[in-house]
């Protein structure tokens, strides 16, 4: 009678599925951090949100169009490391100007350029619709196009296209009739040499 109330009272083991067991074990694995792209894309996103909604009135992201995006990479040049020289600049187009200027800071074209690469992903991660994602549209490239253009000619840089280089024309194997015929055309050109040379 003891022994089986001690068996009654023995919690009895929870048997669960197998699919149900792999999900727990997975849930309990720590969640790995996110990379370094995927948290710089996260601030950008937060940072333009945050943008929009200190608009007055707040502009909610549906009416979100490519001169808001224009506005905002504008509003970041504030907050820009590269001298980028006026056209009234003694060292307007010099790469290395020997003395500070008081031309002003602006982003780097190529900041500017990811910076959009990041925005436009995270658009669609968080459920806009490609066809109406406003850092996708050609306004957009005509402008990070004119910014690279202007900064290149203010401080002296020019952006050359990389030249493909010159294929040499590969070496076509020879064939066998063909190694012939040269033989054959060798042997007709000593002969008549020979002969000529008999009749001097």
């Amino acid at each position: 009678m003891e022994q089986d109330q001690y068996h009654s009272s023995r919690p009895l083991p929870l048997l669960l599925p197998l699919e149900t067991n792999k999900l727990l074990q997975q849930s309990l694995q720590p969640v790995p951090p996110p990379s370094r792209y995927e948290a710089q894309k996260r601030r950008d996103w937060n940072t333009f949100c945050q943008y929009l909604r200190n608009q007055r009135p707040p502009l909610p992201l549906s009416r979100c169009d490519y001169s808001h995006v224009i506005d905002f990479l504008r509003y970041l040049d504030q907050f820009g490391k590269t001298k980028v020289h006026l056209h009234g600049c003694v060292y307007y187009g010099q790469p290395e100007p020997p003395t500070p200027c008081p031309c002003p800071l602006r982003q780097a074209w190529g900041s500017l350029d990811a910076l959009i690469g990041r925005l436009r992903a995270a658009y669609e991660e968080n459920g806009g619709a490609p066809e109406s994602n406003p850092f996708a549209v050609r306004e957009i490239r005509v402008y990070l196009r004119e910014v690279k253009e202007c900064q290149a000619k203010a401080r002296g840089i020019q952006h050359k296209k990389k030249k493909r280089a010159a294929v040499a024309p590969a070496m076509l194997p020879v064939t066998v009739p063909e190694m012939g015929a040269m033989m054959v055309s060798e042997r007709s050109s000593s002969s008549s040499c020979s002969s000529s040379s008999r009749l001097c």
